[in-house]
């Protein structure tokens, strides 16, 4: 008997959710609410725990899906884990059911590329789409033979999305123990949580942290262990505006400076890209001719935009204004010391 699609999408979410390590154990109670909140958003009573209890008799044991899944309940911890830690349905080649189940959610989630909410998705929709196309039997040793995906390791820190966004949702006070890269001791914080931003696979919360009264930003690939939801309630500064919070930045990093004209010149093939892939969404062509193209972009000097430039090397000459000119000129300096 085939499996239902919503099923297959649960079965997945279930499983990610009992072989975390950042939040072990979960309840019947946390898998339901993980679910439901994957599948339906903020749209309360969709599946109830008999599902999530019938669910977890199919992957132990329901031969038509092959699972098998080692899933315990631990008494002391008053939750499910796997009995084999290094376990996941994710290692198992798809069925048709799970193709069917992807096709369908893809193609659903397809229906909407053009509303304001699923644009910047787009990209990983078209993607998926891609794939499935290329490859509707799942036969990837004779896709990847002739096509090559852009591939990342991971999305760093995607686990703490579900808890960071219930508190975002219901304005919760957050809390967690933070390793910045710089070294130190790990640091206990309370957060309030404004937004998630995804950069370069990584994601990052941005929130109020009462004890420097200021919006700060944390990458969530830095936190250590779990990540705790509080009873304790806040209220949102009414100056911060999620949309408007990076829009004069590239990155992750947003300052307090004012925006600034970027007058960037480009050699005439690198302008090529850039005049087919903008580096931001103020980019303005100034000139586009066979000797060079020169944009200007609107935007606030940061740690990003720096090594951005950079990358571009002989490619791209900063016009204007002097001090990045000067900025980037002596990071070459420095560059050129190390050879």
């Amino acid at each position: 008997m085939p499996v239902n699609k919503y099923a297959l999408l649960r079965y997945r979410i279930i499983d990610r959710k009992i072989g975390s390590k950042y939040n072990p154990y979960p309840n019947k109670e946390d898998l339901r609410q993980a679910c439901e909140d994957e599948l339906y958003g903020s749209d309360e009573g969709k599946i109830s725990l008999s599902t999530i209890e019938k669910d977890l008799f199919a992957m132990r044991n329901e031969s038509n899906l092959g699972y098998y899944a080692p899933i315990v309940f631990h008494k002391a911890n008053k939750g499910y884990y796997y009995s084999d830690p290094d376990y996941s349905i994710q290692e198992m080649p798809l069925n048709d059911d799970d193709l069917e189940a992807i096709s369908f959610a893809a193609n659903t989630l397809s229906q909407f590329r053009g509303l304001d909410m699923f644009k910047s998705s787009e990209a990983a929709i078209d993607k998926i789409l891609d794939r499935f196309n290329l490859n509707p039997k799942n036969n990837e040793s004779e896709v990847t033979s002739h096509i090559q995906f852009e591939t990342a390791q991971s999305y760093k820190g995607g686990a703490y999305l579900p808890v960071i966004l219930k508190a975002i949702k219901s304005n919760k006070v957050i809390k967690f123990e933070y390793q910045k890269f710089s070294g130190g001791k790990k640091q206990q914080y309370q957060l309030h949580p404004y937004l998630l931003k995804e950069y370069r696979n990584r994601w990052y919360v941005i929130g109020f942290n009462p004890d420097k009264d200021s919006v700060v930003v944390f990458g969530l690939d830095r936190v250590a262990g779990s990540i705790e939801l509080t009873d304790f309630d806040f209220s949102r500064q009414a100056g911060f505006n999620p949309a408007l919070y990076f829009e004069h930045s590239i990155g992750i990093t947003a300052v307090n400076d004012d925006p600034q004209r970027i007058h960037l010149r480009f050699s005439p093939l690198s302008g090529k890209y850039i005049e087919s892939q903008p580096l931001h969404q103020s980019q303005k062509i100034i000139r586009n001719d066979e000797v060079a193209l020169e944009v200007e972009l609107f935007l606030c000097v940061t740690k990003e935009l720096i090594m951005t430039i950079l990358s571009y090397g002989t490619d791209v000459e900063v016009k204007a204004p002097e001090s990045l000119r000067k900025q980037i000129g002596q990071s070459l300096k420095n560059t050129l010391k190390l050879y």
